[in-house]
């Protein structure tokens, strides 16, 4: 049901937890695809919004297939494999919980994988390594800080893109992004280190919330 679904997510953005944590939480939720029943298309449209987006950006579908992609918190693999239904081929994924990560690679759609926090010891990433890192549902209570920004763009090769999908409510309800995550934005595009390209959003991006989408261009 919707209602188990949603309480399940809620766990997993429960207040006061490290970020350890929270990894911890996402590995019992992947126990015995749990986490891909509870998040099936019908709650969670944020995979599907993101590959739309993305093909949006790159309309030559003939190209889709050199763009270099880092699906940052990529759980499951949802994103990746909507990318790939979508013509995308170059996938890595960064995610910290191990359980999330071995789905992930079990769909086979992962060049590479990282099992690390944005935040965290990314310097296996070469800076400039992608032409897109992008979150989908990795922004939340607990999650991914904003701090974070600045290593989304180090990863980005200039002129390439930085993608957040994420639910509107946040933006007001996680403390760490209130009157923070946006303002911290527009600091990096005033610092010069990169210049939006969109801020959309989007119905129903998981259960009955509203998303947000947020395109940068690294600079």
């Amino acid at each position: 049901m919707a209602e188990d679904a949603s309480a399940a997510n809620d766990f997993a953005h429960a207040p006061n937890l490290s970020k350890e944590e929270i990894a911890l939480r996402y590995s019992k939720w992947a126990q015995g695809a749990q986490y891909e029943q509870d998040l099936s298309e019908e709650n969670y449209k944020g995979p599907a919004i993101t590959a739309d987006v993305l093909a949006e950006l790159f309309p030559d579908e003939d190209s889709r297939g050199d763009v270099y992609i880092l699906d940052v918190a990529a759980g499951s693999g949802f994103a990746g494999e909507k990318l790939v239904q979508k013509g995308f081929q170059k996938l890595d994924a960064l995610e910290p919980s191990e359980g999330m990560l071995n789905l992930a690679i079990g769909k086979g759609i992962y060049t590479r994988t990282f099992q690390t926090f944005l935040n965290g010891p990314t310097n296996c990433i070469l800076s400039g390594s992608y032409d897109v890192a992008l979150i989908c549902g990795g922004m939340g209570e607990g999650h991914i800080p904003c701090s974070g920004l600045d290593e989304l763009i180090r990863v980005v090769r200039p002129g390439g893109l930085a993608v957040i999908v994420m639910r509107e409510t946040y933006l007001t309800s996680v403390v760490e992004y209130k009157d923070r995550l946006e303002p911290r934005m527009k600091e990096l595009e005033l610092e010069g280190k990169w210049t939006s390209v969109m801020r959309r959003v989007v119905p129903k991006y998981s259960f009955e919330n509203n998303g947000v989408v947020f395109v940068f261009r690294v600079l």
